[in-house]
């Protein structure tokens, strides 16, 4: 534990979004004008996150008119207002830096299908799956000798 998290925890988002490096996200972001307040939306692929506690950020990336545009979000910020996944990204990097050399379809993150695989924690009790067999009669077989036996006397 860190020496500042008892005075963070009161500063923190009860709910934090659920997201990882690779993921395509939309950011709601709260921007003020004047007097008026609107909500925009980044669309992009996450490429980093760092930092930990309040001062966690993430970096998404998108393409706007063939440039590449990245903007880092803080993700305790009362600004960002929401994080929506819109596809899971597989990848095997910490850190996607390299999608800045890319253009056009290098760009692309594979999908990752299936869900995020939790485990299980140590207090919570797994219920034991039964495995039962259902009996299958087997016919028993004959020789080949008797086979070939019964096909020649014929």
């Amino acid at each position: 534990m860190r020496a500042l998290d008892w005075i963070e925890k009161e500063y923190r988002k009860k709910k934090l979004p659920r997201f990882d490096i690779g993921d395509t996200v939309d950011v709601h972001v709260k921007i003020i004008e004047g007097e008026r307040e609107r909500v925009q939306l980044f669309s992009g692929t996450v490429i980093a996150r760092r930092h930990q506690g309040l001062g966690e950020t993430f970096t998404v990336r998108r393409l706007v008119q063939g440039e590449g545009v990245e903007r880092v979000f803080p993700v305790q910020s009362p600004r960002v207002v929401k994080v929506d996944v819109k596809k899971r990204g597989k990848v095997r990097r910490a850190k996607l830096h390299y999608l800045r050399d890319r253009v056009g379809r290098a760009t692309r993150v594979g999908e990752r299908l299936s869900g995020r695989v939790l485990k299980e924690s140590k207090g919570t009790e797994v219920a034991p799956v039964e495995k039962t067999k259902t009996p299958v009669e087997k016919k028993p077989k004959a020789s080949p000798s008797k086979e070939k036996a019964e096909t020649t006397k014929k």
